[in-house]
């Protein structure tokens, strides 16, 4: 699928020099901005639908863990008093 970009020339100035700069084509770092662009944006979208799914979970069933437990769960990571996922409770 071709696509065409209009981009002006401040712009287009910037991606040249820093094509250079690494030693890349222009095209290389359009396609890689690209890239890191929608890997990032689909990973936001990815972490929000599920808060999403999270949140109708709780107002359907009231169980959750407290910031405090969750914190305290963290700190035993990598520890040797390692404690498994704390089970939920309304």
């Amino acid at each position: 699928m071709a696509t065409s970009l209009k981009i002006d020339d401040r712009l287009k100035s910037r991606v040249r020099h820093l094509a250079d700069q690494r030693r890349r084509s222009p095209h290389w770092i359009m396609l890689e901005a690209i890239q890191q662009y929608v890997d990032r944006e689909e990973a936001r979208e990815s972490f929000k639908q599920e808060a999403l799914a999270s949140w109708a979970a709780y107002q359907e069933t009231g169980r959750h863990l407290t910031g405090q437990e969750v914190r305290s769960w963290l700190n035993t990571w990598g520890t040797s008093e390692e404690r498994p996922v704390p089970e939920c409770h309304e």
